[in-house]
């Protein structure tokens, strides 16, 4: 083992090559926030986070006031150690999304330096499960899209592979939702999964609503149909619909994810490595899960996810939006399924030329001992 005796951060802004909207928000950007830690002996990971948009400079003073001091000194194999001590430090600010993708950027960091020092990618050092796994786009299938436009992406995915289409749901009424995923369904046939995600945007009543809709055409989850705190009524809607309810990307700790499943309140998980709080926590929520017999589906960041669904067991999709293209190599493909990195740590072949070219003006510091 050797202690980490320097820390970098940076933000990186990444601006979506497409337009994309659900039912309460726009993707502005990926302020992307990197973290790289370097040990005694030289050897160094890099981890990251994001936002969609607003935040990234509260994660970089979080980092550069509080917690990358605190890393000073300390042995980086003790990942779990120094997850739960982070915690601690800033225990006022848990459990919430600046400190969870705060934490996300450091604990990616550890799991990288810990990959590289033992010469194994992630996705074997996490569980290994598997090699690879099907995909699902949700890139084509943004809510201000018409059907004929959904129709035509989702075509094409299948034609590429692709197992699986994530449809935004949430219009204003449930007619325009079920033209929307009528017109896919009819498209492409019984074969092809349609997934959808509402964001948040539903009551309970108007969810409930369109559960015979989404059961008629053989939907594969509703995603978010309510607000994330509202756990009584995601239970409600669990125990009425046949169609499993997914939820997680806005939960921020493995508690979070163990009253929902305590409550019998989904059926999916769709923990987020980042927001979350980096590759500790997910693990303990896909565990969790599997005990329960239950899936985890991740969200977003498929990078770096493609590691953590090939590591264990009961992650049979991984997210298709693509975000990293300008900054790493693209991410390794065999048709529809992606494919686990082989490279140690997170196996992300990053361009730092271009890291470097992107860098927000006054966003990188350095952190030594003191």
């Amino acid at each position: 083992m050797a202690r980490i005796t320097l820390a970098e951060a940076f933000l990186v802004d990444l601006i979506p090559k497409v337009k994309r909207t659900d039912a309460i928000q726009s993707f502005k950007s990926q302020e992307t926030i990197f973290v790289t830690l370097t040990d005694a002996d030289g050897a160094s990971g890099m981890g990251y986070s994001y936002t969609i948009g607003d935040g990234g400079p509260a994660i970089l003073s979080l980092l550069q006031r509080t917690l990358l001091p605190v890393l000073m000194g300390r042995e980086a194999e003790m990942i779990e150690q120094i997850w739960r001590d982070l915690l601690f430090t800033s225990h006022a600010t848990a459990t919430g999304p600046i400190m969870a993708l705060a934490q996300a950027a450091i604990d990616t960091a550890l799991w990288d330096l810990r990959g590289k020092r033992a010469n194994l990618p992630l996705h074997i050092l996490a569980g290994g499960a598997k090699t690879r796994v099907p995909m699902y786009s949700t890139e084509g299938g943004w809510l201000h899209l018409e059907p004929a436009a959904l129709v035509e992406d989702a075509l094409a995915m299948r034609e590429a592979g692709f197992k699986g289409s994530k449809i935004k749901i949430g219009k204003p009424t449930v007619a325009a939702d079920a033209a929307r995923l009528t017109a896919v369904r009819a498209a492409l046939g019984d074969d092809y999964e349609i997934m959808t995600d509402a964001n948040q945007s539903l009551t309970q009543p108007e969810a409930s609503r369109r559960l015979n809709l989404l059961e008629s055409l053989n939907i594969a989850w509703f995603e978010e149909p309510l607000p994330a705190d509202d756990i009584a009524g995601h239970a409600r809607l669990n125990r009425q619909s046949r169609v499993p309810i997914a939820v997680g990307e806005s939960l921020y700790s493995p508690g979070q994810f163990a009253d929902y499943i305590a409550a019998q309140a989904c059926g999916i998980v769709q923990a987020d490595v980042a927001r979350i709080g980096g590759i500790t926590p997910w693990l303990k929520v896909a565990h969790m899960a599997e005990a329960h017999n239950l899936m985890i589906c991740p969200h977003f960041l498929m990078e770096l996810h493609v590691s953590l669904v090939c590591a264990v067991p009961n992650a049979p999709w991984l997210e298709y939006i693509p975000q990293l293209d300008d900054i790493a190599a693209p991410m390794a493909r065999d048709g529809g399924h992606a494919l686990a990195p082989t490279a140690p740590g997170l196996g992300i072949d990053w361009d730092h030329a271009e890291l470097t070219a992107r860098t927000a003006p006054g966003s990188r510091l350095t952190v030594r001992p003191a």
